[in-house]
């Protein structure tokens, strides 16, 4: 918004509030997805848990970070990403608790640690 009240200076004095919502921090975030996880009846592993962390931390630097919706659709990304392997590695029927575990890998497969090995070292 800043950007836009810049580009026009004129604007900013016909708005009468402006209220300024500070960014959240990397465990409010981790939280969140969590929340919104759990609401779709999905859990991190570990190794899960541990590539999320490290995808915050090199996300919230990256242009265009929108915080909960950033997450938001990262999560949506890793479960697609999910689906794939799942599908790919099956011989037959998911059980449910496989279904709804996200994995390191289904982190991982961001464009986020595209170019960049650190991210899988950290979590394997």
């Amino acid at each position: 918004m800043e950007r836009f009240f810049e580009s026009n200076p004129g604007f900013r004095s016909r708005i009468a509030h402006h209220i300024d919502f500070p960014d959240y921090g990397d465990d409010e975030l981790l939280q969140i997805a969590e929340l919104m996880l759990a609401r779709s009846h999905y859990v991190l592993s570990e190794t899960g848990r541990a590539a999320l962390v490290n995808y915050i931390a090199r996300r919230r630097q990256q242009p265009h970070f929108a915080n909960a919706r950033s997450i938001r659709n990262a999560l949506d990304r890793a479960r697609l990403h999910q689906a794939n392997r799942l599908f790919e590695s099956s011989n037959g029927p998911i059980d449910a608790t496989t279904l709804s575990i996200i994995e390191a890998p289904d982190i991982l497969a961001s464009r986020v640690f595209a170019n960049s090995d650190r991210g899988r070292e950290q979590t394997q």
